[in-house]
C-alpha cells in the first residue's frame, strides 16, 4: 500500500515537474492526439498565437485554427503522413483572425507503430516578417521629392539648397534633427533626386528593432545558422543599387555599429552563418534626433562611424526656428484634410494664428499636422478655423489676448526719426542675429554647448547658424 502511495506521489510530482518545464521554456510546444485534438499547449505557445489556453486545449486543432490557400497544418501533416519535418515555415490564422507565422520542427510519436500523438516545436517569426513587408511597403512609397518641401524660410530654404547639391554623388548622407522635423523627406528627395532614384529606396527605424533580430534584418541570414534560420536577403541586399535610409542609426548597438561600419566601408556584407563575402552598391542615409557629439561622448554612437556616415551633413532647423514657415504649413495641411475629411475650410483666423504663434511646437511639423487634423475633427459646420476651434490644451496654456493678433511676436527696435537709418527688416533682423550670437560666443569662450544653452537653441542650430554667418 505505502509503495503503492510512493508511486502516485512521485507521479504527480513528476506531472508538476513537466508542467513546470514546458512552461518556463522559452520555445512555443504544441502537442496533438491521433484525433487532432491539443493535450499539451504551452504557456509560449499561447503567446506565440495569442490565445487563452482554454480556447485550444482538447479542441480539434482545425476547429481554432484557419491555414490559407495551399498550406496545411505542419501538425496536422505529420500526423496524417507519419515524416519529421525540420525548419517549416508556416502562416495561419488565430481564431480572432491574427495572422501568426512560425518555423517548426514537428515530429510524430509512436506507440507499437502507430502515430499516438505529433509534438511541434514553433519559433515565432512573426514580428520578422512583418518587418520585412513593412520595408518592401516604405520601398514602393518613397515618392518625395524637394519641390514637396514645404519652407520658404531663410534657415529651410539654405538646408534645401544643401541636400539638393549632396543629390550629384553617392556619398553618405548623415541628417540631424529634431523629431517631427522632416528627416525622411529629405532622404528621400535626395534619393528620388539622385541617379540612383530609379534603384530601391528602403527605410528602417532602428530603434524599433530588437537587437537580437537587427543583424539579421541588415545583413541577411544563411539557412541552418541558427534553428528556424533560413535564407533570407538583408536590407543591404535589398537595396542594392539604391538607397538604405537608416532612422535613428545611434539606437543601434556599438558592436553592430561596428559590423555597419564595415559593410559601409568595404562596400561587402556577409549573411549571419554565411562564410561568403557579397559586394554591395548601397547609398547610405543616416538620422539622428540629437546632437552626434553628445551620442559620442555617452558612447550611443561609435566616433569612427560618425565620421564615416558625415562625409554630408544636413542640420533640419525646429520648427520654432522657421515660425515663418506656420502659416505655409497650416494652409497645406487644411487641403490635405479637407481633401481627406471632405471639408470646405478656407483658412485660419487671425486670432487663431496668434495663439498658434506662441507655442514651441516641441513635435516640430508633426506636432502642427496632428493640431490642425485634430481641429478639423472638432469643426461643423464653419469655414474657418477660429480660437474655439484649437485644441483645449492650446487654449488653456495661450490665453488670447487681441494685441497678439497685431503684434505677432514683434520687436520695437529704437533709432533715430532718419530714414536714411531705416534698413529693410530683413537686413536688419540678420545684422541684429549675427551680431548677438557672436556677443553670446565671446561671453562663453566660444563654448558651442553652453552658448546654445544660453540662447535656448539647441547645437545643431547654433552650428547652422555660424555656418549661416561665417562666424
Amino acid at each position: 500500500m505505502n509503495d503503492k502511495l510512493y508511486d502516485i506521489e512521485t507521479i504527480v510530482g513528476m506531472n508538476k515537474l513537466y508542467k513546470t518545464l514546458l512552461d518556463e521554456v522559452d520555445t512555443g510546444i504544441h502537442v496533438i492526439n491521433k484525433n487532432s485534438k491539443t493535450i499539451v499547449y504551452n504557456r509560449k505557445m499561447a503567446e506565440i498565437e495569442s490565445m487563452d489556453r482554454d480556447d485550444v486545449l482538447h479542441k480539434n486543432l482545425l476547429d481554432v485554427f484557419s491555414f490559407h490557400g495551399k498550406q496545411n497544418s505542419t501538425l496536422i501533416e505529420t500526423l496524417h503522413t507519419g515524416q519529421v519535418k525540420r525548419r517549416k515555415k508556416q502562416t495561419y490564422f488565430n481564431n480572432k483572425g491574427k495572422e501568426i507565422t512560425t518555423i517548426n520542427d514537428s515530429f510524430p510519436i509512436k506507440n507499437k507503430g502507430e502515430i499516438v500523438a505529433v509534438v511541434e516545436i514553433a519559433k515565432d517569426v512573426t514580428q520578422l516578417e512583418r518587418m520585412i513587408k513593412e520595408n518592401v511597403l516604405q520601398k514602393k512609397n518613397s515618392n518625395f521629392t524637394f519641390d514637396q518641401i514645404i519652407g520658404d524660410s531663410e534657415p529651410m530654404q539654405a538646408v534645401i539648397e544643401e541636400a539638393k547639391r549632396a543629390t550629384r554623388t553617392a556619398s553618405s548622407v548623415l541628417i540631424v534633427g529634431d523629431t517631427g522635423t522632416g528627416k525622411e523627406l529629405f532622404a528621400q528627395s535626395i534619393h528620388n533626386g539622385s541617379h540612383r532614384s530609379s534603384g530601391p529606396f528602403i527605410s528602417q527605424n532602428c530603434a524599433a528593432i530588437p537587437d537580437s533580430l537587427m543583424e539579421g534584418l541588415l545583413f541577411g541570414t544563411k539557412k541552418g545558422a541558427f534553428t528556424g534560420a533560413v535564407d533570407r536577403p538583408g536590407l543591404f541586399e535589398q537595396a542594392n543599387g539604391g538607397t538604405l535610409l537608416l532612422d535613428e542609426i545611434n539606437s543601434l548597438d556599438l558592436a553592430l555599429q561596428a559590423k555597419l561600419l564595415r559593410a559601409v566601408q568595404e562596400k561587402t556584407i556577409r549573411r549571419v552563418g554565411d562564410m561568403q563575402e557579397k559586394k554591395i552598391d548601397v547609398r547610405i542615409i543616416a538620422t539622428m534626433n540629437e546632437d552626434p557629439i553628445d551620442a559620442i561622448n555617452e558612447r550611443r554612437l561609435r566616433r569612427d562611424l560618425y565620421y564615416r556616415l558625415s562625409v554630408v551633413t544636413l542640420l533640419i532647423p525646429s520648427l520654432n526656428e522657421r515660425k515663418d514657415d506656420i502659416w505655409l504649413l497650416i494652409n497645406h495641411f487644411i487641403d490635405k484634410y479637407n481633401a481627406l475629411f471632405e471639408m470646405n475650410v478656407e483658412h485660419i483666423s487671425e486670432a487663431a494664428k496668434a495663439v498658434l504663434y506662441q507655442h514651441h511646437w516641441p513635435g516640430n511639423v508633426r506636432e502642427l499636422e496632428h493640431t490642425i487634423e485634430g481641429t478639423m475633427n472638432m469643426i461643423m459646420d464653419e469655414n474657418v478655423i477660429d480660437i474655439a476651434n484649437l485644441p483645449i490644451s492650446f487654449l488653456k496654456r495661450y490665453p488670447f489676448h487681441k494685441k497678439h493678433a497685431q503684434t505677432i511676436d514683434r520687436n520695437i527696435i529704437n533709432f533715430d526719426n532718419n530714414k536714411e537709418e531705416v534698413q529693410p527688416l530683413q537686413t536688419k533682423m540678420y545684422e541684429l542675429e549675427k551680431a548677438y550670437i557672436q556677443r553670446v560666443l565671446e561671453v562663453h569662450n566660444h563654448n558651442i554647448s553652453r552658448t546654445a544653452t544660453k540662447l535656448g537653441i539647441s547645437r545643431q542650430s547654433l552650428q547652422y547658424r555660424l555656418k549661416k554667418f561665417g562666424l
